[in-house]
């Protein structure tokens, strides 16, 4: 029982099995009560998500600074390009690759039928904010606190944001596993359910062959930067991305990432001001899942995915990634919003994602995690660099 409560994802699963097996025995009086449940969590979710995006992305953007420098200027470009790569590489593949995969299988979250259990009641919770206000406010105050001495305004939004992943951590994770319960209970009782595991099983294989892909490509491209062996370089790096493994944390994994960073001879500056800041704004392995799934459930539900909207969605994911709680599920909780106000994912939609994400967490953090080492080493490089300028001068 203890190994349950302390795993997510272990929990996760328990609920997607009983979910998916239960929905056609339980009788209905009770089915509707777990789903009464979902109604009102569900506008309560609805009800956070902008302020998850203020309480989030504001501090991330105004910790930044502009005192802090060219390097971390250089760090966060890399940073940034390797989730935009990711998400874009992604989006490739799987738009050229899913449909073929998945043919045949169709859902429809968003219909209401006689096959559908309904809720006793649920309780209207109106967002303070559009998600698209939230995100666009986040911007603007973020910016004028990075750029300006707003020491206030900045304390006041960090304790802001300390309360958010507070409300994260008791009161939206414990209770998704009870969530996503709900969904597959539905699910199974209307027939999709089948489909839907049918769908998580060959993305989820799929996304975890991407991740090798990107790791390979990542070490390659950080190679013929400084003209070390990719191979060894990732050797190096392995007990990072076995600890992350188990963690489900870059921020936890960061003494080991240090540890292994330096074994690729990365000066301890250098490492010591990479690692910590790329556990923060390196999420390249969670927007590879995220892009993957949503595209996913797209195709499924017969959805015309337009290439413009993707880009546009891909790059507000890659800022939104930057705000990612360091909790297991914190990047898709941020996620959340731009899922919502570009692709216009419905809220069955999001659950889904979230419990696609959840299954492969361990996965995607170790990706970041072993992303980080690479983004160390051509930091390293290009300071060196730098250094010998500037002795030549």
């Amino acid at each position: 029982m203890k190994l349950i409560k302390n795993n997510l994802l272990l929990q996760i699963v328990i609920a997607i099995i009983l979910g998916s097996i239960l929905g056609d025995k339980l009788p209905l009086p009770i089915g509707r009560i777990f789903l009464t449940f979902n109604a009102i969590f569900g506008n309560f979710l609805g009800f956070l998500v902008p302020l998850i995006i203020v309480g989030l992305i504001i501090p991330a953007i105004g910790n930044i600074g502009k005192e802090a420098g060219k390097l971390l200027l250089i760090t966060t470009v890399i940073a940034y390009s390797s989730t935009l790569a990711s998400g874009f590489g992604t989006y490739l593949v799987s738009i050229n690759l899913f449909p073929a995969l998945l043919e045949g299988q169709t859902i429809n979250l968003s219909e209401t039928t006689n096959n559908t259990i309904l809720p006793y009641f649920s309780i209207d919770i109106p967002p303070l904010l559009h998600v698209m206000s939230a995100l666009v406010l986040s911007f603007i105050i973020g910016i004028c606190i990075s750029r300006a001495k707003l020491t206030y305004l900045k304390g006041l939004f960090n304790d802001f944001q300390e309360a958010i992943m507070m409300t994260i951590k008791k009161a939206l994770i414990p209770f998704l596993p009870l969530f996503i319960f709900g969904v597959f209970l539905n699910m199974t009782y209307s027939g999709q359910v089948v489909i839907v595991l049918q769908t998580f099983v060959k993305i989820i294989g799929v996304i975890f062959i991407l991740h090798l892909l990107l790791l390979l490509t990542q070490y390659i491209i950080a190679g013929a930067v400084t003209k070390k062996n990719p191979l060894l370089l990732i050797k190096n790096m392995l007990p990072a991305y076995f600890t992350a493994l188990g963690t489900q944390s870059s921020a936890a994994t960061i003494p080991v990432t240090l540890e292994a960073t330096l074994k690729n001879n990365v000066s301890s500056k250098i490492a010591g001001f990479t690692i910590p800041l790329c556990a923060t704004i390196h999420l390249a392995g969670s927007t590879l899942k995220i892009v993957a799934c949503a595209v996913a459930l797209m195709l499924i539900q017969g959805e015309t995915i337009d290439p413009l909207q993707m880009i546009g969605f891909i790059v507000m994911l890659g800022i939104t990634m930057v705000a990612a709680p360091g909790v297991p599920g914190g990047a898709i909780m941020a996620a959340l919003g731009v899922l919502n106000s570009i692709l216009g994912f419905s809220l069955e939609q999001q659950t889904l994602m979230i419990a696609l994400y959840i299954a492969m967490d361990s996965f995607g953090t170790a990706c970041n995690v072993m992303g980080d080492g690479a983004i160390a080493v051509i930091v390293d490089k290009i300071a060196s660099k730098k250094e010998t300028s500037t002795t030549a001068n």
